[in-house]
């Protein structure tokens, strides 16, 4: 298949053939898949009313479950992005009364994150178009091949995560 990143390597090897360029096949796919997808993402959570950072924040509330209730820390560390992320991101479904925050009965000092009922009804209304855009964009995969994918960037991320500087 050529694509551009496909001509892309074929550049470099005719300027630096002495450089093994080859992880930029894999690297160069994923970085313009995952801009793809984040575009096409993004479309479906606009359809809601929403960017992926507050279906993130959403979804993340959803998935733990009745009273659908977690601590500003505990969003941070299943969203792998700074406190100050997680604070405006809550600022903005706040807002939109999406979301509400309370003193934490277990922890006078801490806070707790609640879905509302309409955060809630807005969350399981996106899910389902959410999940069927995913669908869609491997659509292109057989099953084995998802799951063979799957594991490889879980690798890859893993690998990545180590390299973190």
């Amino acid at each position: 298949m050529e694509d551009q990143v496909t001509r892309i390597l074929k550049q470099w090897a005719t300027e630096r053939p002495d450089l093994d360029v080859s992880p930029m096949a894999v690297v160069g796919r994923i970085s313009r898949a995952a801009r793809k997808i984040d575009a096409v993402l993004a479309a479906t959570f606009a359809r809601h009313d929403l960017d992926a950072a507050s279906f993130d924040v959403l979804a993340t509330l959803r998935r733990s479950g009745e009273p659908y209730a977690l601590s500003p820390r505990e969003l941070t560390e299943t969203a792998m992005v700074t406190s100050a992320a997680i604070a405006q991101r809550l600022n903005r479904l706040e807002e939109k009364q999406l979301v509400t925050r309370t003193k934490d009965e277990k922890d006078g000092r801490g806070k707790q994150v609640t879905l509302t009922p309409a955060g809630l009804d807005l969350v399981n209304r996106a899910l389902p178009d959410h999940v069927e855009t995913e669908h869609a964009l491997l659509a292109g995969l057989s099953k084995p091949e998802r799951a063979q994918l799957a594991e490889l960037l879980a690798k890859v991320e893993q690998t990545a995560t180590g390299m973190r500087r």
